[in-house]
């Protein structure tokens, strides 16, 4: 496979590569890349065959967004890539019309991100995180007309319970109306929380799933060792990090020595494997990368290489399951005999 393996995104028209391109680290310091760097990574993806760039408006203050709109203008890119960001963080504190998810500052957010990525439309449009407080119905109309008006191509949800994205996905079926047509999450063999409800709820609404931080900040690189509570390495999460040492669990450090098993069986590096297994995952569209340096896009890139054997597909699996909790743990085979008295299984699955 190659990231000119192209797919459409959720029951939608838009074409995407396999894998996208996350430029977070664009104009970010410490952890990110310096401008140079970010221009090297940005075209390498691109002469690769990737077109799926995944930015948002907080990112480095807006500079990520300047600087991939400057990247795109540059090369007459606009109409190859599909071009994605994200509105919901505040961007001036002490005015709440400065974030959120109402109409107001959608329409400002989205003007502000227009002006900085250089282009009159973007291709995706992100509800970065469930704000709590604006009714479904509201974003679901404010998304719609900026659709209809041209603004926006199509728009996603990230970040937000899958009962949310399920109503919008429902209210604009039974309406006609544009609606989602994919979920941003986290997503790793560290975090799989998702399958309890949002792989299912994306499946059977027809979305699709771009998980962000498949190598959970670095962590499944392999370039931390335990020591104590934290950790040894040089990295993301090593300082000041939203993830603080919460990926620093004896768990994960489990998680970890099995994936170094495995990549050491395929020759590979852990971080390869742990994006093949994410990208194999059921529902899954396009994971989205991160890199800092332009030697970790082409090692992330040639994840899409890799095929497992069912046996190393299995140790994957058992040594990352996420806990049996309820009420998911009573989904089983067994209770299923026991309501219908044998084996029943929905027709369409068969």
């Amino acid at each position: 496979m190659s990231l000119t393996a192209y797919r459409t995104l959720g029951r939608s028209g838009l074409i995407v590569s396999p894998l996208a391109l996350g430029t977070m680290t664009f104009g970010t310091p410490r952890w990110g890349s310096a401008n140079e760097v970010s221009e090297a990574i940005f075209h390498a993806y691109i002469e690769a065959g990737g077109n799926f760039v995944d930015t948002a408006d907080v990112y480095a203050g807006g500079q990520s967004e300047e600087l991939v709109g400057s990247y795109i203008a540059d090369r007459y890119l606009r109409d190859q890539v599909v071009l994605a960001t994200k509105f919901a963080f505040n961007t001036s504190p002490g005015n709440p019309h400065a974030g959120g998810n109402g109409r107001k500052h959608i329409y400002q957010a989205l003007e502000s991100s227009l002006r900085r990525l250089k282009t009159d439309y973007v291709d995706l449009y992100w509800l970065h995180a469930w704000d709590m407080v604006t009714p479904v119905e509201e974003v679901l109309q404010t998304l719609g007309d900026l659709v209809r008006a041209g603004k926006i191509r199509y728009f996603g949800f990230s970040d937000m319970p899958a009962w949310y994205t399920a109503k919008a996905a429902t209210l604009a079926a039974v309406h006609g109306i544009p609606g989602p047509i994919a979920m941003q999450l986290e997503y790793s063999l560290v975090e799989r929380t998702i399958e309890y409800e949002y792989i299912p709820a994306a499946q059977e609404l027809g979305l699709g799933i771009t998980p962000w931080s498949p190598l959970a900040a670095g962590f499944l690189a392999g370039k931390y060792q335990p020591e104590g509570a934290s950790a040894m390495g040089e990295g993301r999460l090593t300082g000041p990090n939203p993830f603080g040492n919460s990926k620093f669990t004896e768990r994960n450090w489990r998680v970890l020595d099995t994936l170094r098993t495995v990549a050491a069986q395929l020759d590979r590096s852990p971080a390869q494997v742990a994006l093949a297994w994410v990208s194999k995952q059921p529902g899954v569209t396009s994971p989205i990368l991160g890199a800092s340096k332009l030697e970790q896009l082409h090692d992330n890139l040639t994840s899409l290489e890799i095929r497992f054997t069912p046996d190393q597909l299995q140790t994957l699996n058992e040594a990352s399951a996420p806990a049996a909790v309820f009420p998911y743990g009573i989904f089983t085979p067994a209770v299923n005999r026991s309501i219908f008295g044998g084996n029943t299984v929905q027709g369409w699955q068969q």
